[in-house]
C-alpha cells in the first residue's frame, strides 16, 4: 500500500463547481483502480492525498500532473505505508472556502495563510493533521 500527497496551484479560482467536477471525474477511475483518498481546496491551491497501489498510484499522479488546471505541483511525500486512511473513500473533497471567518482564522493561526487563505502544509504529518482537524470540523 502506497500513499502520495501532493499539493498545486490553481490556474483559476477554485469553488465547489471544481471540486465536485473533480470529484465526479475521479470516482470511477478510482473505484476500478482500488483507489483511495481525499482533496482538499481553498480558492487558490489543491492538496491532495491518494492511496492504493503503487503502480496504481503512480499512474493516477502522472495523469494529475498533465492536468492543465494547475500548476507549481509539489510532491510532499510518496511511500510505502501500512494501510489506509481514507478506505471509504474513492475520493472526498474539502473545500476550505465556506468556512466562517472564525474558524478560518483558527486555521490560519494553525497553519499559515496564503493568499488569503489557509497555507496548506508541506510536511505530510501536517498534512494527515490538518486532514484531522478538518475531519472534527
Amino acid at each position: 500500500m502506497y500513499r502520495l500527497i501532493y499539493k498545486s496551484r490553481s490556474n483559476s479560482k477554485i469553488g465547489w463547481s471544481s471540486v465536485n467536477k473533480i470529484i465526479e471525474s475521479s470516482e470511477a477511475y478510482n473505484k476500478d483502480s482500488n483507489i483511495t483518498g481525499v482533496l482538499l481546496a481553498t480558492e487558490t491551491h489543491f492538496l491532495q492525498v491518494i492511496e492504493g497501489d503503487f503502480d496504481e498510484v503512480n499512474r493516477l499522479f502522472m495523469r494529475i500532473a498533465r492536468d492543465p488546471r494547475h500548476d507549481e505541483i509539489q510532491i510532499i511525500s510518496f511511500g510505502c505505508v501500512d494501510g489506509r486512511l481514507f478506505g471509504g473513500w474513492a475520493m472526498h473533497g474539502i473545500g476550505i472556502f465556506d468556512f466562517n471567518a472564525e474558524l478560518i482564522r483558527d486555521l490560519v493561526s494553525q497553519y499559515g495563510e496564503e493568499e488569503g487563505s489557509v497555507r496548506f502544509p508541506v510536511q505530510d504529518w501536517r498534512v494527515l493533521g490538518l486532514i484531522n482537524d478538518l475531519r472534527v470540523i
